[in-house]
């Protein structure tokens, strides 16, 4: 964790909640083995994935537009906050910068996310967020087998709902 109250953050996947079919995407603490699931929706979920695995539409979708929009308008997207957890439900902020000047701006996380991935924009935390929500693994889970992986989570998918983020 560090000093300043916010920690860096990499988006480590998106997986399904098997019990309300919705997405979660997983975002991990760089080099930590602590996670953050935030429950998101399908359209959210659809624009990370296709942004990570390279896919593109003949035309531009919501958050693509939006990166277009703010470019455009001589900004620049510099990093997404996860800012708190609030009745099992994440707050995000989006910091755009305008000739030299930072403006933040409300968001959900998933947009937020969506948006970072698009821009190249810094993602992070704040720490009593990951404190609050986060999940440790005991080992690294780049160094497990990745069927073993695998299992780890479905098992502490099978144990976690929104509702124990309250």
């Amino acid at each position: 964790m560090s000093d300043n109250g916010l920690t860096r953050m990499s988006i480590y996947g998106i997986n399904m909640d098997l019990f309300t079919s919705s997405p979660i995407v997983i975002l991990k603490v760089e080099e930590e083995n602590r996670y953050l699931p935030i429950w998101i929706g399908q359209a959210e979920a659809r624009s990370i994935l296709m942004k990570l695995q390279n896919q593109e539409f003949s035309r531009p979708l919501t958050h693509d537009l939006t990166v277009s929009l703010v470019s455009e308008l001589g900004g620049s997207m510099e990093r997404v906050i996860v800012t708190r957890l609030q009745d099992s439900t994440f707050f995000a902020t989006i910091s755009v910068d305008i000739g030299g000047r930072t403006v933040e701006v409300d968001s959900r996380p998933s947009d937020a996310i969506a948006l970072a991935v698009r821009a190249g924009a810094e993602i992070f935390a704040a720490n009593e967020v990951i404190e609050e929500a986060g999940v440790v693994f005991e080992e690294a889970i780049e160094d497990a087998p990745e069927d073993e992986v695998v299992d780890k989570f479905k098992d502490w998918m099978n144990r976690v709902s929104p509702e124990d983020f309250k």
